[in-house]
């Protein structure tokens, strides 16, 4: 207890004002299925919120430096088009660009402010792992939110400001990636606080939907507000996140103490045999401090996890930021779309990204198998996106199709490695029990994970320039060496079902002479 009666976990943190007032409506404490609901609820909100600001940039991408001379072939009659452009105040902006991301060199300007914030993103997250296992959550939480509002605000603010220095944006870009990276980190730890390993894939494949959800919204609202000036494409979704982040600060219970409830799910995780999951698990006496940086990388299966993300978003992040670019200058049945149009149909990526990322914790469910599911869904990400660039030209009904496909198979085991995997890993039985390693070893495996996201919009801004066969050919070789990084993990994994089916072979199967005594 607090000085001031609230009751406080472990690392003394304050049961939230919100909780406390919820209680004196119902006259009585919240049970835990109801603060699970709650917790799902918020985290699912608020980073789907970080997705819906990250998603802003790649739809407004094509309005800073557009190709006006596919204007005349776009989805819709060009004529209609060129006249709703030229009742909105934004014409200029919209049809010119916005200096200087409308030069020769915008599209390499336009790579090195994604590189420049996913770069920041990616080192922050380290820190913000580090800290988030230390200080309060929601404290942390709340003020990476907040802070993302205001700076993506601050970049669409340059619109309004009539701002055309590029190490403006470029500043902007890369505070709005510090104040991201403690999104990731923060939400997985206490999701894994709330709920034990018994089908933590399914359950967190579910939830990390918000992924998509957000870069669905993100895109929607950013393509709505197109009309209006490409300044409110960046505004509205930093006003929601900003507001998420206050319902946050109000109502989230990072873990079951904090409200009361001693839970012993995660130790009954521990304690459970661990002869199929050989990889994932070990023993050792270490409980109640914070797991170290160095302590946190050498828990079984931490290195190989956060390799292979690092590829799995390399493919992941350039869809993410460069997709809508790809759809508005690329001819699909003889004819390119426009800003907004590429803007809606890229959803179509992310909402294959929900399947893939159920189905994919759902599989590893039933096979009780993380790293078997992850290269199977990378290796068959290889042809999908092979297709996809051959055949995604060929109509819209084509591409859509395709594209559902592609989303499926990256996003699946990206989603499950971000989420399933790392809570996995941050509460593994080598830890004892102690689950505050969960946001240093989240940290360490997204914030690897997010260098090649870095990497990847980076490189596709110079290659694309050159051929999108290229960028392609990129894709398919960080997807093979993504599930190749996983091949020790799947033998141990195949070996360990195999040996647990042999002892568990009943003695009237085996062979007569196996029966006999020496």
């Amino acid at each position: 207890m607090g000085s001031s009666g609230e009751p406080r976990s472990k690392m003394g943190t304050i049961k939230p004002l919100g909780i406390q007032l919820l209680e004196c409506v119902r006259g009585g404490p919240l049970s835990f299925r109801s603060s699970q609901a709650l917790v799902l609820v918020l985290t699912f909100l608020s980073y789907a919120s970080y997705h819906a600001t990250r998603k802003t940039t790649s739809i407004v991408k094509s309005v800073l430096d557009p190709k006006t001379a596919n204007l005349g072939m776009l989805h819709w009659p060009s004529q209609q088009y060129l006249q709703d452009l030229q009742g909105a105040a934004n014409n200029t902006a919209l049809t010119g660009g916005w200096a200087p991301f409308n030069g020769d060199g915008g599209t390499a300007l336009l790579g090195e402010i994604d590189l420049a914030f996913l770069g920041v993103y990616a080192i922050g997250m380290f820190f913000a792992g580090h800290l988030g296992d230390r200080v309060d959550l929601r404290i942390l939480l709340t003020v990476g939110m907040v802070g993302t509002g205001l700076f993506t605000t601050a970049f669409g603010a340059g619109y309004w400001l009539n701002i055309h220095s590029f190490y403006y944006f470029l500043a902007v870009q890369m505070i709005a990636g510090l104040f991201q990276s403690t999104g990731w980190p923060s939400v997985v730890a206490v999701v894994g606080n709330w709920f034990g390993k018994s089908k933590r894939g399914l359950i967190m494949g579910i939830w990390n939907a918000h992924t998509s959800v957000g870069n669905i919204s993100g895109s929607l609202i950013a393509a709505a507000m197109l009309k209006f000036g490409w300044s409110w494409s960046f505004a509205v979704p930093g006003a929601m996140i900003a507001l998420v982040g206050l319902a946050v600060f109000l109502f989230l219970p990072v873990d079951p103490e904090v409200i009361g409830i001693e839970d012993d799910r995660h130790v009954r995780d521990y304690e459970k045999n661990d002869t199929d999951v050989p990889l994932l698990e070990g023993r050792s006496d270490s409980r109640d401090e914070a797991v170290g940086f160095i302590q946190a990388w050498r828990i079984p299966g931490v290195a190989p996890f956060a390799l292979c993300l690092f590829f799995c978003k390399l493919v992941a992040y350039t869809f993410l930021y460069w997709l809508p670019f790809y759809l508005s200058h690329t001819e699909i049945g003889g004819e390119y779309l426009s800003d907004s149009a590429a803007g809606v149909l890229s959803t179509l990526f992310d909402v294959g990204g929900v399947v893939g990322g159920i189905l994919a914790g759902h599989i590893s469910d039933r096979l009780d198998a993380r790293a078997l599911t992850a290269a199977s869904f990378t290796f068959c990400a290889i042809p999908a996106l092979f297709f996809y660039r051959i055949y995604g030209s060929i109509s819209l009904t084509w591409n859509a199709a395709l594209m559902l496909l592609t989303g499926v198979l990256v996003n699946g085991p990206y989603a499950l490695i971000t989420t399933a995997v790392s809570a996995d890993l941050g509460t593994h039985s080598s830890l004892n029990g102690n689950s505050r390693a969960l946001a240093t070893v989240t940290a360490i495996i997204d914030g690897t994970g997010s260098i090649g996201a870095a990497v990847g919009p980076l490189l596709t801004g110079y290659i694309s320039a050159r051929s999108w066969s290229g960028v392609f050919t990129m894709l398919m070789v960080s997807a093979l060496i993504a599930g190749l990084l996983l091949s020790r993990l799947v033998v141990a994994e195949i070996s360990a079902k195999m040996e647990a089916r042999r002892r568990t072979e009943p003695a009237s199967d085996l062979p007569v002479s196996s029966l006999e005594e020496p």
